[in-house]
């Protein structure tokens, strides 16, 4: 029988995977997570509610030549194209640009909903690692309904692209992991959804 998945679950998946994917891995937000998952201790504090693919445990313990904080430079800051940039208006948007109109559609949203979303830092808010975040605050704050429209409005439309494509393009086993942790965890959180994903064409 497959175990009930819990808000808190939910929480605490959302806090550390936001984490890795908006903080560089030297950084006091995500230095004791990646250790964690780099020593293999996360698993014993990881819902057992939030199933993933065995090669995950393996990625995120296999030595590379890249080291931990370049790789993370490379994947979300540049100074070269990114191989899978994080922010949705990117696949959503036929220009492939920022700020584009999801992002807008998510502003709104949030305006509407009375949701002050200040990240403290100069990106658009629909980074994936942000909107992970921000969906751990929705259910901490008890704002159930508001987490399902996040997911179902404003992430889950392309973030299954985006992922595989980060995926494929990390060119590190550690954000390789990252990647496939993801994909496994938020297809748990869409069991959880009492409405459905709003379907949105993905740009190439």
């Amino acid at each position: 029988m497959t175990e009930q998945l819990t808000d808190s679950d939910i929480i605490l998946s959302a806090r550390v995977l936001g984490a890795l994917f908006v903080n560089p891995p030297q950084s006091a937000a995500a230095a004791p997570l990646a250790a964690a998952f780099q020593d293999g201790s996360w698993q014993a504090q990881w819902p057992s509610a939030l199933p993933y693919r065995p090669q995950v445990v393996a990625g995120f313990q296999t030595a590379d030549d890249e080291p931990l904080a370049a790789a993370w430079q490379r994947l979300f800051v540049g100074p070269y194209a990114l191989p899978a940039p994080p922010w949705g208006s990117v696949w959503l948007d036929r220009e492939k640009v920022l700020f584009g109109d999801s992002t807008l559609a998510l502003r709104q949203w949030l305006r509407e909903s009375g949701i002050a979303f200040d990240s403290g830092r100069n990106e658009p808010e629909d980074h994936f690692g942000l909107l992970l975040l921000l969906s751990a605050w929705l259910l901490e704050s008890g704002q159930q309904a508001r987490w399902q429209e996040l997911l179902a409005w404003h992430l889950l439309p392309w973030c299954g692209h985006f992922l595989r494509q980060f995926t494929a393009g990390a060119g590190h086993p550690f954000y390789r992991a990252l990647g496939l942790l993801a994909e496994d965890t938020l297809a748990a959180w869409k069991t959880r959804l009492l409405m459905p994903v709003a379907e949105k064409k993905i740009w190439p």
